[in-house]
């Protein structure tokens, strides 16, 4: 039965080499890594890899449960694709055994304190943003479009949004944005109802 380590931190900062390393001593020969958050499942290739490439009678192998998913959703969608397959999960720091009753029930409470971890930060990041606000302190996240220059390249070059987009390196969608905003603003200062912009 072949093993497959799974290893992920949260961060680019954030140092894989203890993962690697339990994995390896667990006896997985081929280990996928990233640095990618675990609260959504979209973006984390080496996890999608992973689950393509495993076959029935293979093992899947994580450090702990959270290192798969932090939400309780994301965790049983993955537990429930791993079983259509015939794959076993395993957790090296966890009594994690997915053919069990009782590591499966084991393996839902982990999820659950995961997805309430998650909850608890999310709320802690939320107060803390509400009393910078309170005290005048807090900008909010740096634009990551140039709107400035959106507006140049349309009136001055007279691009498109989807030239736009491929030259600035963004979404047509963020385009269309910045552009109906400065429609409306334009509008407006003449007299016409933002509304009809």
């Amino acid at each position: 039965m072949p093993l497959y380590g799974y290893a992920r931190v949260s961060t680019l900062d954030q140092d894989l080499s203890i993962q690697r390393a339990a994995l390896t001593t667990a006896g997985c020969e081929v280990i996928r890594a990233e640095k990618v958050s675990g609260a959504r499942r979209d973006g984390r290739t080496e996890l999608q890899v992973l689950l393509d490439f495993l076959r029935p009678g293979d093992t899947l192998v994580v450090t702990r449960i959270d290192r798969l998913a932090r939400s309780l959703k994301d965790l049983q969608d993955i537990i429930h694709e791993l079983k259509a397959k015939g794959i076993a999960l395993k957790a090296t720091e966890q009594p994690v055994d997915t053919g069990t009753a009782a590591g499966k029930a084991f393996l839902d409470m982990l999820g659950v304190f995961a997805e309430f971890e998650t909850n608890l930060r999310r709320e802690r990041q939320m107060e803390g943003i509400n009393a910078a606000k309170a005290r005048g302190v807090y900008k909010g996240r740096k634009p990551s479009i140039d709107a400035v220059e959106v507006r140049r390249l349309r009136h001055e070059e007279k691009l498109g949004p989807a030239a736009i987009a491929r030259r600035l390196g963004i979404g047509r969608a963020s385009v269309y944005r910045v552009l109906g905003k400065h429609i409306a603003v334009v509008r407006t200062n003449r007299g016409v109802d933002a509304d009809q912009a």
